[in-house]
């Protein structure tokens, strides 16, 4: 098996492509040991310097400590990687740890979260990460800024000038975008 990787925007951030599934259902972050139940997922987060683990349908960020040097590392996550599949496992998740039950959500908030899901998504997980909906109220939509995206320097740049541009000419009671 060849576990490619790619760059991302975020210079502590790389991302990791086993071409096999990695998540059968939602992508999801996950920044603590403890909170893991998974071997793969438990091992990466041991490995010094690794500070998160973005999981998506295809691929696998990690997040690192700023002063830690991917040639450190990088040989050491492609090894787990290669470990787990090899075992015979089709994939690290087999169901999503944050449903979102989208029926409690208005209909300007529906409207939000299909333009994220739909316009924002996919070009975010290209990138590495995720953007995830968590509220809208006086004409803020607050989001949560996963994987590659957390932490990274062109964020925020990203946030105002394509998300918040996007949602304000879809939906006019849009009126600013932040991460929370």
């Amino acid at each position: 098996m060849f576990v490619q990787t790619e760059i991302t925007p975020n210079p502590n951030s790389l991302k990791f492509i086993p071409g096999k599934s990695v998540s059968n259902n939602g992508s999801f972050e996950i920044t603590k040991k403890e909170e893991a139940d998974n071997e793969l997922v438990r091992n990466l987060l041991s490995i010094n310097g690794v500070t998160g683990i973005f999981l998506g349908a295809d691929f696998l960020s990690i997040n690192k400590a700023e002063n830690i040097d991917w040639e450190d590392i990088k040989h050491i996550v492609i090894s787990l990687i290669n470990d787990f599949y090899s075992s015979g496992k089709e994939f690290v998740i087999d169901k999503s740890l944050n449903e979102e039950n989208k029926s409690e959500f208005d209909e300007i908030e529906k409207k939000i979260i299909k333009i994220l899901d739909t316009k924002i998504r996919p070009a975010v997980a290209r990138d590495g990460g995720d953007i995830k909906f968590k509220e809208f109220k006086d004409g803020v939509v607050k989001v949560e800024l996963q994987g590659s995206c957390s932490g990274c320097p062109s964020s925020t740049l990203t946030l105002k000038q394509g998300v918040q541009n996007l949602l304000c000419h879809y939906i006019p009671e849009v009126k600013e975008v932040v991460a929370i």
